[in-house]
């Protein structure tokens, strides 16, 4: 088990726990780039793509609460968390195999997008509670970057490894992503060992889901909850940039189709290399005021990407764009990094699963508001408002976080 009793992290088992936010992150970034180029063959409004986008978050908003929830109060001889990861991981992985194959039938297309981000609800919140299960409060955010470091890896990997690959063969990203999927779940399945014993309060209480939402929302400090309002917001211009991003590249600037993925690949690749040292400063400067200097940060950023293009006042230039989305990616691992282990800072051991629940809600309710926002903008207005829009969603994140009062017991 990865919990030290000496109080120093033990860096070489917190990266074998990451394969399972590494199996995670193999998923998103080449469904968010391709699957919008897939749908915008049926459906020229940008918001209708964008809100079959949110198909599954509309079902996860739901699930991920409830069976992290369910997962604080399983026990079998495999885990309390393992036993979802080791089904939603291998039908998630077989289904993302099969989505290229019947991207021309859009009925088939759509029942596969389904059951992929079912299966994919099944193991997030479980996979993403072992970390502070393992990991002591005063080391998540060293450990949380260790993991993110892996997510990070995963997204260059299908980002630009994809985009090779997709100029050779359309299916070839998605079966290799499938494949190092189930590599990942054989890690997870031999390497990685749960606690085998748990106080009596932890295994014996049962976490109501509702019942903690009240106490949050009663609670004289304001912290979760305004950082949940928070997380909402930020996610929301991400998720929103996210969606749009390779319609708006192949659409709005005219590069071909794998060129968004070698793009946005710069912002994986940032994230990547300051993902641990962003857990460092994370404990150095305070969880709160690292993420505060990322949002600021990338407000100025997304400004001036928003300012380039076609009809910008800064003409367009791909490499330009590439080193203004690396640095992006530098300060959006502060805010990324520190996110989670703030929130579940503190919280009960038999909750964990439940804040983390709470965590994935709000950014499940960002990935369905943000494509549909940013769809109806430029369906409305056109590509050119999509870095303004994140821009403004990152504002109103920052004044939830200039809200949250420090005390010490939140830095």
């Amino acid at each position: 088990m990865v919990k030290e009793a000496t109080g120093k992290l033990n860096y070489k088992k917190t990266f074998i726990l990451g394969f399972g936010f590494f199996a995670i992150s193999l998923v998103w970034p080449l469904y968010n780039n391709y699957v919008p180029l897939f749908l915008k063959e049926f459906f020229p409004s940008q918001l209708v793509v964008n809100s079959i986008m949110t198909l599954d978050n509309i079902l996860a908003i739901f699930l991920i609460p409830f069976i992290s929830a369910v997962s604080d109060n399983t026990h079998t001889r495999f885990g309390r968390r393992k036993p979802f990861i080791m089904i939603g991981l291998p039908i998630s992985a077989l289904m993302f195999i099969l989505l290229p194959m019947f991207s021309n039938d859009l009925l088939l297309f759509l029942i596969i997008i389904t059951v992929l981000n079912f299966s994919m609800a099944i193991y997030r919140g479980p996979t993403v509670a072992l970390m502070p299960d393992m990991i002591p409060s005063h080391q998540r955010s060293e450990a949380n970057a260790v993991i993110n470091f892996m997510g990070g890896l995963a997204a260059v990997f299908v980002l630009y490894g994809g985009s090779r690959l997709y100029k050779i063969n359309n299916n070839l990203p998605f079966v290799a992503t499938g494949i190092v999927m189930l590599i990942s779940l054989l890690v997870i399945i031999f390497f990685i060992k749960e606690p085998s014993t748990y106080s009596k309060s932890e295994s014996d209480e049962k976490v109501k889901i509702i019942s903690t939402l009240k106490d949050i929302i009663r609670s004289k400090d304001s912290k979760t909850l305004h950082l949940l309002f928070a997380i909402l917001f930020w996610f929301i211009g991400y998720q929103g940039m996210e969606a749009t991003f390779s319609n708006y590249i192949v659409h709005y600037i005219g590069l071909p189709k794998h060129e968004s993925g070698i793009i946005l690949s710069a912002f994986a690749a940032a994230f990547l290399i300051f993902a641990i040292p962003s857990g460092f400063i994370g404990k150095k400067l305070g969880k709160r005021k690292a993420i505060l200097i990322g949002l600021t940060t990338d407000v100025f950023i997304f400004i001036i990407i928003g300012l380039m293009g076609p009809v910008g006042i800064i003409p367009f230039n791909k490499y330009t764009m590439i080193a203004l989305l690396a640095v992006a990616g530098i300060f959006w691992s502060l805010v990324n990094i520190n996110s989670y282990p703030y929130i579940v800072e503190g919280v009960d051991e038999t909750k964990v699963g439940t804040y983390t629940g709470f965590y994935y809600f709000s950014s499940s309710v960002a990935a369905i508001t943000g494509p549909l926002i940013f769809g109806l903008f430029v369906d409305i207005i056109g590509f050119n408002v999509l870095f303004f829009l994140t821009a403004i969603s990152f504002v109103v994140a920052l004044l939830f976080m200039y809200t949250i009062v420090q005390t010490k017991k939140t830095e």
